[in-house]
């Protein structure tokens, strides 16, 4: 049985989405209405990591993948600290389809991207033709740079 994703975030990207889930197939451009992106998910590293928040006549951009329904416990696996839930995406002009994603309550006081992590974000949407408008929207995010590694 096949179950539809809509990707937001970091999963854009397919080469890192068929990484974690082999069955993941992208279908195309796809829109979420009724959410904004925010950028206020407390990441394991301190920086904020894409998500969504309820509002209304917003609208977020991502892409709709098709992927094996025993497969979402992969998924699940990469996601921690998000909880899935139910949406409807409309993959370009189609009606709107019930798809599920990812969205936290788990949030930090300094909503920043890492900067590789933000190329993530701009990258996928580049990959998949998101309006550029969007990318746009990406590429003001804030940010700082990665942290520098201690080992020696």
């Amino acid at each position: 049985m096949h179950a539809l994703y809509f990707a937001y975030g970091s999963n854009l990207r397919v080469k890192r989405i068929c990484g974690r889930v082999p069955s993941a197939r992208p279908l195309g451009v796809a829109s979420l209405r009724g959410y904004r992106l925010t950028v206020d998910k407390r990441g394991r590293d301190g920086s904020g990591k894409a998500n969504l928040r309820v509002e209304d006549g917003a609208i977020v951009w991502g892409a709709l993948y098709q992927l094996d329904a025993s497969h979402w416990k992969f998924l699940d696996a990469c996601e921690r600290g998000y909880t899935r839930l139910t949406v409807q995406a409309a993959l370009g002009r189609a009606a709107p389809a019930e798809a599920q994603t990812y969205r936290s309550d788990l949030l930090t006081d300094e909503p920043v991207l890492f900067a590789s992590y933000k190329q993530l974000l701009v990258d996928g949407a580049r990959e998949h033709g998101l309006p550029e408008e969007w990318i746009r929207f990406l590429l003001a995010l804030p940010e700082k740079p990665d942290l520098q590694s201690t080992a020696s």
